[in-house]
């Protein structure tokens, strides 16, 4: 059980640089249409990137090395199996919660929030799911090889900055409080100590390498799906299109930068 508490302890650094970026809240506390827009964007970018290029990448590495041809084939079911469930949620959420299932609503600014409320949720849900099995990766990473601990931790953590915005802005903006959308941007990244204290207590010994690895697509396709089905959209309602883009590309420049470290 030595480096036991140490692992514990580097998942809960690297999951809690959620809040970092969540602080961007305070720095902001009546945010421009422009800010959210790119914010939103930004974070789409953030998303789409770390889906396709590092959830996606070491889904089918690991099958390729576990099962050979029929890897594309199950990281492809994967991918679509986590966008068909997040597909599924979304059309049960009632007509009356679900802003992209309003009628008459002659109070825009109320159907915003709403919309912004759900769009931070989503987002959190999802970058908690991302952070869970990562949370476990680390763990393994500072249990089974302590000398690439902490560059592992460092990487992770840096990209989970921008993670924590995404979280953090949308919720902010549609409860109007700041200290509310920093708390969702916290409790996504403690998604990644849980993930390190279940993965010690309770998977390590069932959860093999293919059922982390078809996790890791259907969580990319869960982020693809909030991104293109909530963060784009609600950037959009803000009006500025040029600065949604922008910034999604913004987005994917960092997000490539910190999966350099790795």
């Amino acid at each position: 059980m030595e480096g036991i508490p140490t692992a514990l302890a580097l998942s809960l650094v690297a999951g809690l640089a959620t809040a970092i970026g969540g602080a961007v809240v305070f720095v902001r506390r009546r945010p421009s249409p422009m800010f959210l827009a790119s914010a939103l964007g930004f974070s789409a970018g953030v998303m789409i990137y770390v889906s396709f290029v590092e959830l996606l990448g070491i889904a089918q590495d690991t099958l390729t090395e576990e099962v050979g041809g029929a890897a594309p084939w199950l990281t492809m079911a994967g991918f679509f199996g986590g966008i068909a469930l997040i597909a599924v949620i979304d059309r049960l959420v009632p007509a009356s919660i679900n802003p992209h299932e309003h009628g008459e609503d002659d109070e825009r600014g109320e159907r915003v929030r709403a919309r912004m409320m759900r769009t931070g949720m989503l987002t959190a849900g999802a970058i908690a799911l991302h952070n869970f099995p990562e949370g476990f990766a680390v763990f393994l990473a500072a249990t089974q090889a302590p000398e690439i601990a902490v560059p592992v931790v460092v990487a992770v953590a840096v990209h989970n900055v921008p993670e924590g915005i995404a979280v953090a802005v949308p919720v902010a903006y549609a409860t109007r409080s700041a200290w509310t959308g920093f708390r969702y941007s916290v409790l996504a990244g403690l998604a990644e100590p849980v993930g390190a204290l279940v993965g010690l207590l309770v998977l390590r010994a069932f959860l093999g390498p293919v059922t982390m690895a078809l996790a890791f697509a259907a969580v990319a396709g869960i982020m693809v799906f909030v991104s293109l089905d909530e963060l784009l959209p609600a950037a959009h309602d803000f009006g500025h299109h040029h600065a949604t883009v922008y910034s999604l590309i913004g987005g994917m420049g960092v997000m490539a930068g910190s999966l350099a470290l790795l």
